[in-house]
């Protein structure tokens, strides 16, 4: 089993920056893909970015040049520096994990932007 706690989650106005961390732990063994969701109230969840053991990342359109995915493989963890929020990036933010044919979430942590 994999655990995953994310942190880094808040209120924050237009045009400003946060950074979210997830840290893994449990039954970890690479390579594996760590990952950035989220979901808007009444809106499917999308993938924000991902990036791999090697450090290949992807992004949503939505966000490149805003957003950048990093990950620390000593300490199992995924950031996500968020910059330029805008109200549209209001969501909850999921960490997943996809590791030896498994995916892992975690509990999510709530992005608001608001002025």
């Amino acid at each position: 089993q994999v655990q995953l706690v994310e942190s880094g989650g808040g209120l924050v106005q237009p045009g400003g920056s946060l950074r979210l961390s997830c840290a893994a732990s449990g039954r970890i063994f690479s390579p594996y893909v760590m990952g950035w969701y989220r979901q808007a109230p009444g809106k499917q969840r999308e993938l924000v970015a991902s990036i791999t053991s090697g450090g290949t990342t992807n992004y949503a359109d939505s966000v490149k040049g805003r957003f950048a995915i990093s990950r620390d493989n000593t300490k199992n963890t995924v950031y996500l520096q968020m910059n330029n929020l805008k109200p549209e990036d209001t969501a909850v933010y999921y960490c997943k994990v996809s590791l030896g044919g498994f995916q892992y979430w975690g509990q999510g942590t709530q992005v608001t932007v608001s002025s």
